[in-house]
């Protein structure tokens, strides 16, 4: 019994529905459900909405989880694609690409902290409730700070991901230059954040660039694909 290869077009189109729930899975999580429940500067109020809203909180940690788990198939899908431009570039991406993802795993912990500390166990009744509030919003805030961490990695992900595809010749240039772009609008984000964090605010709009080149190449994967006669041509000259 004969082995039968993928076409790299079954890969492409698997990796663009992935990106797209991945995508969607993050806004989800961030947008509808974070972001009407963390009220910034206020500990109680943030404190109270988690409290009463806790499926929706936890649904918000599980749709991210599953959004890594995504993750992973996708930079397969990436790595199959992208190697006949560049082998060891490719691995590059995939490296970079599975550091972020591991950091944001785990940065869910903090999302899952301020049930611990909001949950009312005997042993936290030696902390008064404000103080509990002040520590589950402090685990809030250090998992934005923990996200920003991650997407450092992401953006040089994207920006290795651009240079690929930018090089590849089956997939249009401008991808190319959208992915870069993407991969500089994460990287002044968390940047920002960590060395100048009042500015964060300010600099935080420019992630909609990212947005831009990300849903640009998901939809692509989905409509288009990949230009299959030059993909074999680039993977016989890479081999």
């Amino acid at each position: 019994m004969t082995n039968r290869k993928i076409s790299p077009q079954v890969y492409a189109r698997v990796g663009g529905i992935l990106y797209l729930m991945i995508i969607i899975a993050g806004g989800l999580g961030e947008i509808l459900i974070r972001a009407k429940l963390v009220v910034s500067g206020d500990a109680i109020a943030t404190a109270s909405n988690i409290m009463a809203s806790q499926p929706l909180w936890r649904m918000g940690i599980t749709g991210d989880i599953m959004m890594h788990v995504f993750d992973i198939p996708l930079m397969l899908v990436f790595y199959v694609l992208l190697k006949p431009v560049n082998k060891n570039l490719a691995l590059l991406a995939i490296l970079f690409n599975l550091i972020q993802t591991a950091v944001l795993v785990a940065n869910k912990l903090n999302l899952l902290m301020p049930l611990f500390l909001l949950g009312n166990a005997d042993y936290l009744k030696v902390f008064e409730p404000n103080q509990l509030s002040a520590l589950a919003y402090l685990f809030v805030r250090a998992h934005d700070n923990g996200f920003g961490i991650g997407l450092i990695f992401f953006g040089f992900a994207c920006l290795t991901y651009g240079y690929l595809i930018f090089r590849s010749g089956y997939f249009p240039r401008v991808l190319g230059i959208l992915m870069t772009i993407a991969g500089l609008s994460y990287l002044a984000n968390s940047f920002t954040l960590l060395l100048a964090p009042t500015y964060a605010g300010t600099v935080f709009p420019v992630l909609v660039l990212a947005l831009i080149g990300e849903l640009s190449l998901c939809l692509w994967l989905i409509v288009k694909g990949v230009d299959v006669p030059k993909w074999g041509q680039r993977a016989v000259e890479s081999a």
